[in-house]
């Protein structure tokens, strides 16, 4: 008994020198002297953008490379791309998540790295294919988009992710208890609760990395119509597997191993992007033959 107390002495020595090494770790990234806090409008833009993770720059490992875009505040945007292209590191660059390695990103006209960090990342609402549920009611869930939001505004927030409906479905509906994780709601239910509490932060800028992936098509479509009536003024980037949830975007990018493959409406990109033209074709093939 003694021995194994002395080697769970030892153990936790160890557990908590590196919980003190985390704890006492200095963020890289941090606001300059007399930041911007206000963010004018969701216009974002890509200058000559290159990234890598690691600190010591090699041009053989760039995960983004030469990135050039100019999106309008409003507009919306479909990203697509294979495993591996870098489509998640690019949206992560606009909230600084990362740093950019060269080049820089610009957010409602000022460069991101001016701004107060709170200020940017409040701008900036992201929703991920995998995002956590807490233990406890759905609307305590909900207010961590924003803490002061009254009952209606939660249910007009999920009116507009399709969530309002099969809330009410609950005999507690809005108080309806979620276990650790939202394991007691399916995938689709839970990726719509978490979009609903992105809105609920009244964002500028709205990323959805992959997060209608669990939803059917159906509810998708339900949700970007949502998206262009209600908030037309909040810039919407969607990055997708599915081309029928980008088909309709303002603009859609085609990402290939960190590189801009090509850049249109999926009408242009079908004549003159091969990549583009090779993923609409054998899903929409597909498609017709479940049918």
């Amino acid at each position: 008994m003694l021995s194994f107390v002395f080697v769970m002495i030892i153990m936790a020595q160890s557990s908590a020198e590196r919980i003190i090494e985390v704890i006492d770790e200095e963020p890289t990234i941090k606001d300059k002297e007399n930041p911007v806090t206000e963010v004018k409008d969701g216009s974002i833009k890509f200058e000559n953008v290159s990234f890598q993770y690691s600190d010591e720059q090699n041009e053989d490992k760039f995960a983004l490379k030469n990135i050039n875009l100019d999106i309008k505040a409003g507009e919306t945007i479909g990203i697509i791309g294979g495993t591996g292209s870098s489509k998640s590191t690019l949206v992560q660059l606009i909230p600084r998540l990362y740093d950019v390695t060269k080049g820089s990103i610009k957010v409602g006209g000022v460069d991101v790295k001016n701004y107060e960090i709170h200020t940017l990342r409040d701008a900036v609402a992201m929703v991920l294919q995998k995002n956590v549920l807490f233990s406890g009611t759905i609307a305590e869930n909900l207010r961590w988009g924003d803490k002061e939001a009254d009952q209606e505004e939660l249910e007009e927030a999920c009116k507009l992710a399709q969530a309002d409906g099969f809330i009410k479905e609950f005999p507690s509906k809005y108080e309806t208890v979620l276990d650790q994780g939202g394991t007691n709601v399916s995938g689709g239910q839970k990726q719509r609760i978490c979009i609903a509490r992105a809105m609920l932060k009244k964002p500028k800028i709205l990323i959805l990395d992959d997060s209608t992936s669990a939803v059917d098509t159906k509810t998708d479509a339900l949700i970007r119509k949502a998206f262009r009536e209600e908030i037309p003024n909040t810039t919407k980037i969607i990055i997708a597997q599915r081309v029928s949830s980008i088909e309709d975007a303002d603009k859609i990018i085609v990402l290939n191993e960190g590189k801009i493959d090509g850049i249109g409406t999926s009408e242009e990109l079908l004549k003159t992007n091969e990549i583009y033209r090779e993923v609409y074709e054998s899903q929409m093939k597909g498609g017709d033959e479940d049918a």
